[in-house]
């Protein structure tokens, strides 16, 4: 019998792994490599699409520790100016890699999360 912890760790996996590219849990390596193919993305869009500042306002801390969590896990630098609330998270990021791919994974992986704090 799984606890309620581990069913939302799978998920948030299956969830990484669709939008990694994914389509099978024992594809571990192939997630690993989609993960450095959407780094080296974003290496390219920074090179044509100049980065800019995004100023990300959320509601509560667990959204901003998730959003945080996918900004370093794409090698992102998350920073806050002084006297700027604990919920904001600025990153300096393109705008094609927010549009379509950050923005959409952390919103899938926000209600994910939501819903099980709910419970």
């Amino acid at each position: 019998m799984m606890s309620d912890e581990q069913r939302l760790i799978e998920k948030l996996q299956r969830i990484e792994a669709l939008y990694a590219g994914a389509s099978t849990p024992g594809e571990r390596e192939a997630v690993a490599q989609a993960r450095e193919r959407i780094r080296a993305r974003l290496h390219e869009d920074q090179a044509s699409d100049p980065p800019i500042e995004y100023s990300f306002k959320l509601r509560d801390r667990w959204s901003r520790q998730l959003l945080v969590a996918l900004l370093r896990r794409y090698q992102i630098r998350p920073y806050r100016y002084p006297r700027q609330r604990y919920t904001t998270v600025m990153a300096r990021v393109p705008r094609s890699f927010v549009s379509e791919i950050l923005w959409p994974e952390f919103q899938e992986l926000n209600k994910t999360l939501a819903a099980y704090l709910g419970e």
